[in-house]
């Protein structure tokens, strides 16, 4: 990972193939692997199931995209 840039508004990062597969996996895992509530789940990753199966869909098309 190469941290390209930080603010107040976010930050800017590049990552290798390799580590967007792995942070797709984590969030397959997580938003469908793992039998938690959804309050439990919101506490302890601060995003609805929801909002993670949207971000896991946009990083898999980001993932495949790169062949």
């Amino acid at each position: 990972m190469e941290i390209l840039k930080i603010d107040t508004d976010g930050a800017t990062v590049r990552l290798s193939k390799a580590e967007i597969g792995v942070v797709n996996n984590a969030l397959n895992e997580v938003a469908n692997g793992v039998d938690i509530g959804e309050f439990e789940f919101k506490t302890r990753l601060g995003a609805s199931r929801e909002a993670a199966r949207q971000m896991l869909r946009e990083v898999g098309a980001v993932y495949r995209e790169m062949g």
